[in-house]
């Protein structure tokens, strides 16, 4: 176990003073559902304030909520789920699975989350892929992408390990130490863990880094949609595991520096905000 070294900061993607619209990162959200609007427009919130272009693809009531706030979304197009597979092309990475329903035909118009992520893993399996909420509650493990970006909170992870068929790998997972169980199975299915909590555990299978600073602030609802937009956005320019773990520590800071400000009083859209600022002090100022 290694702690999360600042200095690999200087190794992120900075935009050059003369590139053009495009060259700083294309992302793709795919999330929201009927019943969970909030989940992908936080990281959509994020996301738009990084990369150049977010193409955003959810239900149509969360495309119409979109659609309101073209203000603040200037740098983005809105696309049906009909379309998403063109787009899907164009994308240097997709974000997947925030908002989705666990459960397909909770409600009316909502799409069969587990159809739909491993059909896009199986036709798109060498595209840069972040997978997180629903999407990673309802995959089969022996699916995910090589590469991939894999966001989960503990209950999400211990879904991961049951639905592994390989029973002695299994068994080895589960009677390892839990830095270990992140790092095997990071190395098992070739992707990279981002393993949330008041210590992230950051693993590409070979390496494990942890990256501490949380707080009770950073427990509120859509935090963690907010790193996966973070993430997702810093994979498009940079190699998976460096923006797995950049995007860790700088989520963190950003809830740190809440903190100073409001204690635990702030929200995911605090946070969302915050996360620009947090970026301008430790890259470039």
């Amino acid at each position: 176990m290694n702690e999360f070294k600042v200095d690999d900061l200087r190794r992120l993607y900075i935009p050059a003073h003369d590139s053009h619209k495009g060259e700083n990162g294309k992302l793709l959200i795919i999330g929201g559902s009927v019943l969970f609007h909030a989940a992908s427009l936080w990281a959509l919130q994020v996301a738009s304030r990084i990369v150049d272009m977010v193409f955003y693809s959810s239900v149509p009531q969360n495309n119409a909520l979109v659609e309101k706030e073209k203000e603040e979304f200037r740098n983005g197009i809105i696309v049906p789920r009909s379309k998403i597979d063109h787009y899907i092309g164009e994308a240097d990475c997709i974000l997947i699975g925030p908002g989705l329903p666990r459960e397909s035909g909770v409600e009316e118009g909502d799409d069969d989350t587990k159809e739909l992520t491993e059909r896009l893993f199986k036709t798109y399996p060498n595209k840069k892929w972040v997978v997180d909420g629903g999407s990673l509650q309802v995959i089969d493990s022996e699916l995910i992408p090589a590469h991939a970006i894999l966001t989960p909170h503990h209950k999400e992870f211990d879904l991961l390990k049951s639905r592994i068929r390989n029973n002695e790998l299994r068994i080895r997972i589960q009677d390892s130490k839990l830095e270990k169980q992140v790092q095997i199975f990071a190395k098992e299915y070739k992707c990279i863990v981002l393993l949330k909590g008041e210590v992230d555990l950051v693993s590409n299978g070979t390496e494990t880094v942890q990256v501490s600073g949380g707080n009770a602030g950073m427990t509120k609802g859509g935090t963690g949609d907010v790193l996966a937009g973070l993430v997702s956005a810093l994979y498009c320019k940079n190699e998976a595991f460096l923006a797995a773990k950049m995007g860790s520590f700088i989520n963190k800071k950003a809830g740190k520096s809440l903190a100073q400000k409001m204690g635990i009083y702030f929200n995911a859209s605090d946070l969302a905000s915050e996360i620009p600022q947090v970026m301008k002090e430790v890259l470039h100022d």
